[in-house]
């Protein structure tokens, strides 16, 4: 069932509502959203590497080009009505979205920002959807069914591209409790972040290049929240390939002379469940991050490990794995091999107390060292990489970001991004060496 096809069965299940209804609690209480966000990506693979996408496979070694590089912009417009007067409420959510290229090239490609052929390296000039959910709501209690965007920890949409990827399928919301918010969900299918295509099922971020597939997911969990802390915990199953579990807390404490100490911890498990169509999987993770602000400065320390032969691994969507939220992962690798160990120092200030409203600085190195998954045997896994224990299988990242928010005039709320991130490995590992830059221009505005 295409998108278009279920916008139109939510619409067409809010016709018999009386037109009273509808404009004075569906439409009078809804938020219409636009972002504008233009976006260019730049890749440079490093020591003599080239640009394993698109035409430049087809070239002979020494013509293929050693970077890739696109610009798009895209437009995302959602809508969000009220609900109806009725002791049964009734409302729904909208979406429309587009991309357009402005600059791509046959050898240059597969940045994931537009749709591509990944033989011949042709890209699309314009890509476009729409989609809706009907929701229902009764007191504290809401379920949706339709095109959704969720974001919990072992199900989240993929937003560091042009366009957000899309799930399909139903979630139950309730937040009878004081300080609790209860999360169900099953969703059988998706849309990548590149495509348009609905497609019937959902793969992994580490597992999609050996043909993980599964046909659906489905979470429970919630989130306590305090005011200085909140713990969140989720149960979910990706049919037929693992059972995950997540437990996570944040605190931050208030000190004297403007100073704050913050601590987030977030853990996962993945145990294979059912047929078993990844092989045989037990991975679990740890993550760590604590931080001590000084007026506009926060220094942080973290710390990551992987307990098991297998990587740990996440929910994708086809061409690119959701958002995820261990703690360690950077603008490039996540740092969540077989048995990894990792460490990260992390800087941020905001620079307006220097004259310079708005602009604000964030830079952080990551280390991780003793990759090793010389004793799994998930042969879905080490299909695509296998670590030679004899060495020392370490790397680095290095990420700065200078971002800028307009905070008045004509282009408030326009948020610029520079995002820079340098990565090196001893060689045999699995991530290649890349200097990469990515400029992201976002205009929202709500009417």
């Amino acid at each position: 069932m295409n998108n278009l096809v279920k916008f139109s069965l939510v619409v067409g299940t809010l016709m018999p509502l009386s037109p009273e209804l509808l404009a004075n609690e569906l439409f009078e209480d809804g938020q219409f959203d636009v972002v504008n966000r233009n976006f260019y990506f730049y890749r440079d693979f490093r020591n003599g590497a080239s640009n394993p996408s698109g035409a430049n496979t087809q070239l002979a070694e020494e013509d293929r080009e050693g970077y890739r590089s696109e610009w798009a912009h895209g437009v995302i417009a959602k809508y969000t009505s009220g609900y109806t007067d009725t002791a049964l409420q009734i409302g729904f959510d909208a979406y429309g979205m587009a991309a357009i290229k402005l600059y791509s090239d046959e050898v240059k490609t597969g940045t994931n920002l537009i749709e591509f052929d990944p033989v011949t390296g042709k890209t699309k000039s314009f890509n476009g959807e729409v989609g809706g959910a009907l929701k229902v709501k009764y007191k504290d209690t809401v379920l949706t069914y339709g095109n959704q965007f969720p974001n919990v920890p072992v199900l989240a949409t993929n937003t560091s591209r042009l366009l957000p990827s899309v799930s399909t399928g139903v979630t139950l919301q309730n937040t009878s409790i004081d300080h609790l918010e209860l999360n169900a969900g099953y969703f059988y299918s998706m849309n990548p972040v590149d495509s348009t295509k609905d497609l019937n099922f959902f793969t992994t971020d580490y597992g999609s290049a050996a043909g993980i597939k599964a046909d659906s997911v489905s979470f429970a969990g919630g989130t306590y929240k305090l005011p200085n802390t909140s713990v969140t915990a989720y149960a979910s199953e990706l049919e037929d390939v693992w059972k995950q579990f997540f437990l996570g807390a944040n605190f931050q404490h208030a000190l004297e002379n403007n100073h704050k100490f913050k601590a987030a911890f977030a853990g996962y498990s993945n145990k294979d469940t059912g047929k078993k169509v990844a092989g045989n999987i037990e991975a679990n993770i740890v993550s760590g991050l604590v931080g001590y602000q000084l007026d506009q400065h926060t220094i942080s320390l973290g710390y990551q490990q992987v307990f098991g032969d297998e990587p740990f691994d996440w929910v994708g969507y086809s061409t690119i794995g959701g958002n995820i939220s261990i703690l360690n992962a950077a603008q490039f690798a996540s740092f969540s091999e077989a048995n990894e160990k990792s460490l990260q120092l992390k800087y941020e200030t905001d620079l307006s107390t220097y004259g310079l409203p708005g602009l604000s600085l964030m830079g952080r190195y990551i280390y991780g060292w003793d990759v090793d998954n010389s004793n799994s045997d998930n042969t879905f896994y080490t299909r695509r990489f296998i670590y030679d224990p004899s060495k020392d299988n370490k790397h680095w990242e290095r990420n700065i970001q200078l971002a800028y928010k307009v905070a008045s005039g004509f282009a408030k709320g326009m948020d610029i991004k520079l995002r820079q991130a340098t990565h090196r490995a001893t060689k045999g590992y699995r991530y290649n060496d890349i200097d990469e830059l990515r400029v992201i221009i976002e205009y929202p505005f709500s009417f």
